[in-house]
């Protein structure tokens, strides 16, 4: 759809420069700006968008935030939210001032996530095998085997091409200083790749002028190389793919049934296929086909009732069998969840260091792992100026910010905690980064985090973007979806 500004032109120089839109009165408030320096600078990358959107009246830029946002409801980009006590279906809101990041500054956060990526495939690998590594005692033994996400039924699987997480977005954040840091993995199903991909054709059809003069890398070929990495794992001539969904009341099935489209193969629920003669099969209007490749959408334990949680009803009951005699391939493999675990989380600078032999390019954030007596201890002391987060938990829920949180959340969080350590770790309350964002007729900052995505099939290859969330409630912190946080898209420089 394309996006057309509602002004109607005609004004004279005069009034063109008092309504201009400026950024004159946007305030860094002493938090690291992505767009401007702590005096008012403009930072590398953002000169041509700031050049070009001075010389729009503000109703134009005004106008032009509401027709993007009226593309994402007619395109049907919407998210469900089930924490209200019923599903409710909304659009994910977009920001059009994007977000920018130097190709020097990139380059960097792509060698990290390459190299990340590198031992947490490692890691899972050991850990389903000969674990080496906690029998070195690097990773507590006891550690992996209380995780939620380890899977017994998982050792000695060898997936195919030795390759378990297929599919990640890790989320980054930057603090006051301005560095990149690692917030958290995702490697069961990461969410949001489709939210980047129309963000940026929304910015193509808000801003075409200036996205074609700032040299700004594509995401669009994000879909071809996802199709082409099922395909590599398939090892077999023109593969049968499909995308598994739990089904329409999910809240991710938009993403879902837009990948398939894109990628041109079939999206299936449990109801489409079946275990039939060793391998999985299809039902189609012609009769069974049989499926080499199947990127799943539901989480492990739900994938075979036979074998993990038997009241599944979204799994397909024996494929687990079938994928263990290498018939079907499944993208992120089971038991990739183990490393989503965030008490992992704060080994992972370990786990490179062991299985690479390197530093961590990119840090973690300063973690307090509860299940550790003094960690805890400190946690329990200080609650109030930390994050708390549960192990498992995603989407912003079963986490505490201390510092906006009552006496009462305290207290609760304090008897989780002592319940059960292990379930349990804490960070220091870090002040993202901000990045001007339309309020009204005007611009104020609103906090950013960034989730990147990484396909590793023939390689690993770092989509040169990622989503960029932001919290779209003032001095918010929580920057996902779920919680009334929105998205901008992200322009990576040549």
């Amino acid at each position: 759809m394309q996006i057309q500004s509602q002004s109607q032109g005609g004004q004279t120089q005069s009034q063109s420069q008092e309504n201009s839109f400026s950024f004159t009165d946007y305030q860094t408030d002493n938090f690291y700006d992505e767009m401007f320096t702590a005096d008012g600078q403009v930072r590398s990358g953002y000169d041509q968008f700031k050049q070009r959107v001075e010389q729009l009246s503000r109703e134009d830029v005004i106008g032009r935030q509401h027709a993007a946002e009226r593309a994402l409801m007619s395109m049907g980009i919407t998210f469900n939210v089930y924490s209200e006590g019923e599903g409710t279906e909304r659009i994910m809101p977009i920001d059009i001032i994007p977000r920018v990041i130097p190709s020097d500054e990139w380059n960097r956060v792509e060698r990290g996530l390459i190299q990340r990526i590198q031992a947490i495939n490692l890691f899972i690998h050991d850990v389903y095998n000969d674990q080496h590594i906690l029998n070195d005692n690097i990773v507590p033994r006891d550690l992996i085997e209380s995780s939620k996400c380890f899977l017994p039924a998982c050792m000695g699987l060898k997936p195919p091409k030795d390759i378990w997480c297929h599919i990640t977005g890790t989320d980054l954040i930057r603090g006051d200083d301005g560095q990149f840091m690692v917030l958290e993995d995702n490697l069961r199903c990461p969410s949001g790749v489709s939210y980047m991909l129309e963000n940026r054709e929304l910015l193509k059809q808000t801003f075409p002028e200036v996205l074609a003069r700032t040299g700004v890398r594509p995401v669009s070929d994000y879909p071809t190389r996802l199709l082409q990495l099922l395909q590599h794992i398939a090892d077999r001539p023109d593969p049968t793919v499909v995308v598994l969904t739990p089904g329409i009341y999910n809240s991710a099935y938009f993403e879902h049934s837009y990948l398939a489209q894109q990628m041109g193969v079939e999206l299936v629920d449990s109801r489409d296929l079946v275990v039939s003669g060793g391998y999985v099969k299809m039902r189609t209007t012609k009769g069974f086909q049989t499926v080499d490749v199947i990127y799943r959408r539901i989480d492990d334990t739900f994938l075979d009732p036979h074998v993990f949680n038997p009241e599944s009803l979204i799994g397909i009951p024996g494929i687990f069998e079938v994928y263990k005699k290498g018939r079907v391939a499944l993208a992120n493999a089971p038991g990739t969840g183990v490393a989503d675990d965030k008490v992992i989380y704060a080994y992972v600078p370990r786990i490179i260091k062991y299985y690479l032999g390197e530093e961590a390019i990119i840090p973690n954030v300063q973690t307090y792992i509860c299940r550790e007596e003094e960690d805890c201890k400190y946690v329990l002391e200080n609650i109030e100026q930390l994050v708390v987060k549960e192990a498992n938990e995603a989407g912003g829920y079963g986490m505490l910010i201390g510092p906006k949180a009552t006496k009462a959340e305290h207290k609760l969080f304090r008897k989780k905690i002592k319940d059960n350590p292990r379930n349990y770790i804490a960070q220091p309350t870090i002040s993202l980064s901000r990045v001007p964002t339309l309020v009204g007729d005007h611009t104020e900052g609103r906090h950013v985090d960034l989730r990147p995505y990484i396909l590793y099939g023939d390689g690993i290859n770092v989509i040169p973007g990622g989503l960029t969330r932001v919290a779209l409630r003032k001095g918010s912190l929580v920057v996902n979806s779920s919680q009334g946080g929105g998205g901008k898209d992200t322009w990576v420089l040549y």
